[in-house]
């Protein structure tokens, strides 16, 4: 399947672009997880895990959304 034939079956929506994907191997470049560790003090955690709550969200979604909107108002500002 030619990039052109390709690009027109998948913004159709067409289910036969499968079969030319590897999804097993698949990766999203610039997104691949790290792990870290952070301490915070008790507040910041009872905060977070109100937040989290009124949200009906995990802690770590509430601190990875803060942290991406704060990060990408930097690259703009």
């Amino acid at each position: 399947m030619k990039a052109k034939e390709f690009d027109q079956a998948f913004d159709e929506g067409l289910d036969s672009i499968d079969e030319h994907i590897d999804w097993s191997s698949a990766q999203r470049p610039g997104l691949e997880t790290r792990r870290i560790n952070i301490d915070f003090p008790e507040w910041m955690i009872a905060a977070l895990d109100r937040e989290a709550s009124r949200l009906g969200i995990a802690r770590q979604a509430v601190v990875k959304t803060w942290l991406a909107e704060r990060l990408d108002q930097g690259k703009r500002g």
